[in-house]
């Protein structure tokens, strides 16, 4: 996979205010450079050894975020190179991000992964155990809270609107209720959903295939 840079710059335009963060799977250090010289300052890995090798590659001035599913035993590699954690769904990873950020004497920034449709599939908290969440994080000190992730079910289009709101509605509930997070990000949308998750209120859209040719 190479970058489409016009795909790119038009991304860039199409999701303003939201934060364009691409994600660079399919890609290596090289493009990921013409990432950044069109503009795109985000980029978002899914695995841990395919992002320290790229970390160690690339020195441009571009921020990772790790949006993958990660497992409890990596967390000691990236959890001084990432600016932001996208996808922490479980008290395991929790407890683990915590002990890691007290040793390194880090502040780190997560966002909550809900399964807000439910599925066996995808990883995830439910919408109803969210205040035991909450609570729990209050042991957490090291540990910034920005707000949601979430993935929508593969379905048609229009239909996962629906999803997308009911986190929104869900973000805004625990503003309300813990304002002592700040809870101020909605990580939402894909290549394929991504103008809807806009609509309803995505503050993150992760970008892959549509930045993207062969």
């Amino acid at each position: 996979m190479i970058v489409n840079e016009e795909a790119v710059k038009n991304m860039l335009e199409k999701v303003k205010p939201a934060t364009l963060v691409a994600a660079t799977k399919y890609i290596d250090e090289k493009e990921i450079e013409k990432l950044e010289a069109c503009g795109c300052l985000y980029f978002g890995e899914n695995r841990v050894q395919a992002f320290l090798d790229k970390y160690e590659q690339y020195h441009g001035k571009g921020h990772w975020h790790f949006i993958g599913t990660l497992q409890k035993n990596k967390v000691k590699y990236i959890i001084d190179k990432v600016e932001l954690i996208h996808s922490v769904n479980s008290y395991h990873l929790i407890d683990e991000l915590e002990k890691q950020a007290q040793k390194h004497q880090l502040k780190v920034h997560i966002l909550l992964q809900v399964n807000i449709a439910k599925e066996e599939s995808k990883h995830g908290f439910d919408e109803e155990e969210m205040d035991q969440v909450m609570t729990y994080l209050k042991n957490c000190p090291s540990l910034i809270v920005d707000g949601l992730m979430m993935m929508a079910p593969h379905i048609e289009k229009e239909q996962t609107r629906i999803y997308f709101k009911k986190t929104k509605e869900l973000l805004e509930r625990l503003k309300n209720e813990y304002p002592e997070y700040p809870l101020h990000e909605l990580s939402m949308g894909m290549s394929q959903d991504y103008d809807i998750a806009l609509e309803e209120g995505a503050t993150i859209v992760r970008i892959g295939r549509a930045l993207f040719k062969e």
